[in-house]
This record gives C-alpha cells, sequence and structure tokens, in this order.
C-alpha cells in the first residue's frame, strides 16, 4: 500500500511543501505541514521540495496478476458517417511495427451501424491480421458510454496488450474512459511509439510542459498499455491490394453494452473551408507576424495561387484573427502536407508539434534568428509585407 506522512519532529513549517503542491493537498496547522489525504495524488513534488526530508513517501508499485496473459495489439478503427477516418491507417502502419517487435498479431475493433463490417477488407490491406466488427443501429451515431462499453468489454475478454487509437474529437472522449474503467494508464497526443528490447514495455513519447520537452512514458504494472496519436503524425501502412481477407469475429450486443445516460438529439456538422488543411497538400499558415486581420488576406492569396488551404498559429487565432478550425500546433490540428509556408511565425515549439512532419517548410520572417528557420527547408529573411505579394504575383504568372 501506498503511504504518505509529515515527519512532525522534522517539520519546521518552512511552507514550502505547501507552495509547491500541485494539488492544494498540503496547509499548515499549528506550524506544522497536514497532507490532505483525499487530494493528494502521492505525486512526491513535496518531498523532493522539503529541505530537511520531513515528508516520508512510499509507493508501492505491484504488476497486476495475469500480465503475460495480455498478448497482441489493437487499434480502434474510428469510423465517421459510415466511412474510416485516415488516422486509423496510420495507426495501423504504427501497429504493424510493434506487432513485428513483439511477434504477436495485429487486430482492429470497427464498431458502426449495419454494414461497417465491409470495411473490415481495407483494414486487412493495412495490414489487420483480425477484426473485431460490432454492427448494430444504435452504433451509426457514436456514443461514448455505448461504445466504451463494448470496448471495455472486448478489452476484459481478450487481453490486448496494447491499444491505439486516434488523438480525435471522438478518440478523446471514448479511450480515456475505456482506461479508467480498465483501471490501467492512458498516454495522450504521442508523437512515437516504440517497444523497449529489454522489458517489452510501449516506450510511449508526446510533448510535456507544453511542448518545451519530450517525455517518454511506461506503464510498467497494468495492462493493456493505452496510447492516443495524433493525425499526420505517423506514416501510414500501406495498402496491399491483394491482401483481401483475414480473421472477422462479430461480436455480439447485449442490454449491458446499450446502457447510456445521454442521448444524441441532433448533429450539427461545422462549416469549414472547402479544403481540410488536415488532408491539404500545401498549406499557407500566418502569424503574429501579420500584425492585423486584416493581412490575412495575403495569406488567403497566397494560399489559392498554390490551390492550398489556410492556417495559422494560435497567436493569430486567440488574437481573433481568424477561425479554430485553422489552427496549427499542439492545441490544434497536425498536419502533414508537402509544402507548408510559414508566413510571420516565430517557430514556437507548440506550433513545431502540429506542422514539423511537412515534407517542405518555407518560412518567411524579418527576424533572421527566428526558431522557425531552424525547422525551415528554405527560409526568406525580409519583410512579408515585400516578399508575400512578389510571391503571389510569381505563382500566378505560372497557372
Amino acid at each position: 500500500m501506498s503511504v504518505i506522512q509529515v515527519i512532525q519532529d522534522q517539520c519546521t513549517g518552512c511552507t514550502l511543501c505547501v507552495k509547491v503542491c500541485p494539488y492544494g493537498a498540503i496547509a499548515m496547522k499549528d506550524q506544522l505541514a497536514v497532507i490532505d489525504l483525499h487530494r493528494c495524488t502521492l505525486c512526491g513534488a513535496c518531498v523532493e521540495k522539503c529541505p530537511v526530508q520531513a515528508i516520508a513517501l512510499t509507493l508501492e508499485r505491484k504488476p497486476i496478476e495475469g500480465m503475460q496473459d495480455y498478448q497482441g495489439i489493437w487499434v480502434y478503427a474510428e469510423c465517421r458517417q459510415g466511412e474510416i477516418q485516415p488516422v486509423v491507417y496510420e495507426l495501423l502502419g504504427a501497429g504493424q511495427r510493434l506487432a513485428r517487435a513483439r511477434q504477436v498479431p495485429l487486430s482492429a475493433v470497427l464498431l458502426g451501424g449495419i454494414g461497417i463490417g465491409g470495411h473490415a477488407v481495407h483494414l486487412f490491406q493495412r495490414g489487420a491480421d483480425r477484426v473485431y466488427v460490432a454492427e448494430s443501429e444504435q452504433l451509426d451515431v457514436f456514443q461514448d458510454e455505448v461504445y466504451s462499453n463494448i470496448l471495455v468489454r472486448l478489452i476484459r475478454e481478450h487481453k490486448p496488450e496494447i491499444v491505439l487509437a486516434g488523438a480525435t474529437s471522438m478518440g478523446r472522449s471514448l479511450i480515456p474512459r475505456a482506461a479508467v474503467q480498465l483501471g490501467t494508464g492512458l498516454t495522450a497526443d504521442c508523437t512515437g511509439l516504440e517497444i523497449d528490447a529489454g522489458t517489452g514495455h510501449l516506450l510511449q513519447t508526446r510533448p510535456a510542459f507544453g511542448g518545451n520537452i519530450m517525455a517518454t512514458i511506461l506503464c510498467e504494472n497494468h495492462r493493456p498499455q493505452m496510447a492516443t496519436v495524433r493525425h499526420k503524425v505517423m506514416a501510414e501502412a500501406i495498402a496491399d491490394e491483394t491482401r483481401t481477407s483475414g480473421e472477422i469475429i462479430q461480436v455480439l450486443i447485449n442490454d449491458k453494452d446499450r446502457i447510456s445516460r445521454t442521448a444524441v438529439e441532433e448533429i450539427v456538422h461545422d462549416v469549414e473551408e472547402t479544403v481540410n488543411i488536415m488532408e491539404a497538400d500545401v498549406i499557407v499558415a500566418g502569424g503574429r507576424g501579420l500584425k492585423v486581420p486584416e493581412n490575412f488576406k495575403l495569406i488567403k492569396d497566397l494560399a489559392g495561387a498554390l490551390n492550398g488551404a489556410v492556417a495559422a498559429s494560435r497567436a493569430a487565432v486567440d488574437a481573433g484573427w481568424i477561425d479554430y478550425a485553422h489552427q496549427v500546433g499542439q492545441t490544434g490540428k497536425t498536419v502533414k502536407p508537402k509544402i507548408y509556408f510559414a508566413v510571420g511565425i516565430s517557430g514556437a515549439i507548440q506550433h513545431l508539434v502540429g506542422m514539423s512532419s511537412s515534407d517542405t517548410i518555407i518560412a518567411v520572417n524579418k527576424d533572421p534568428n527566428a526558431p522557425i528557420f531552424q525547422s525551415a527547408d528554405y527560409g526568406l529573411v525580409g519583410d512579408l509585407f515585400e516578399i508575400v505579394p512578389e510571391l503571389i504575383k510569381r505563382f500566378q504568372s505560372l497557372r
């Protein structure tokens, strides 16, 4: 059992532990630190900060029973409006690599309305060896409780060691709920997935502390190991058109699966630009260097000359210059175009997380020391209000 306690004879009442506790779990009483065990998460921040070692923390980390029974890699095959989402093929690409390292089969879980099982062939072509299919009229529209009930039941029955899902609005609603029900760990927004050759654990890499560092996270004592991955971060599995069959396991829906405290009354589709930035081959993104919202016309005109999509940094979106749907970065979308123009964008790590996988990055900035140039393949140092109009003229003349 994990225990934390204050050694009263050593506590000097310095209050450093109170200041460092991120959960507000420590207070002073009679000049001694008192820990609220209902708030404390045993993070250990107070232990490291205490200058007199007056806080003792004992952590018991014991693997769950039967960990050796968990085998296989699973990918949640997200569907929207009856179509498999592109992020699923990226997950299958990563899943193939992990499955080879672990020498286990790769499976996909396909939930949806009647007829959704017809997409199993596409999953086989992208590397899945087995597909679990649950078809029902109730699954035609995503409901996180119903979907998680089914997914959790399947995981408990079949015991996969790794479960991957897209870091989409649907995945972010479904997978955390499943992880809580299963009592296991979840690493969100991973940018790297590898197998530790020595232990067999999944090494899950993601940005941390506002994107200022990259952290590798392990789930050593619980199974399954669960992770979500952003769209466009990993390469898609290459389709093998000759690989059209595999094992299909039909999943029957029971009454417990159907239990939900919510109901979908209406679906309102978001109206965005005609070009989806996550699927665009060419993206022109503008940042704070544009100075005023009216200058975003330069970005739109350059994107139009290139048949590309318009994007923006968080600074531009927060300033109200353009809708959030165009935001690229850690708190926006992740893109992987063939060409990415970064115009008036400094290149903060939070923005780079969302676009650094682009095939070619072209930066326009008046500051030669801007961080964006460290990631750019080509850089144009100068006044964007002079450079961009010239680019527009040149590209328009080539059309």
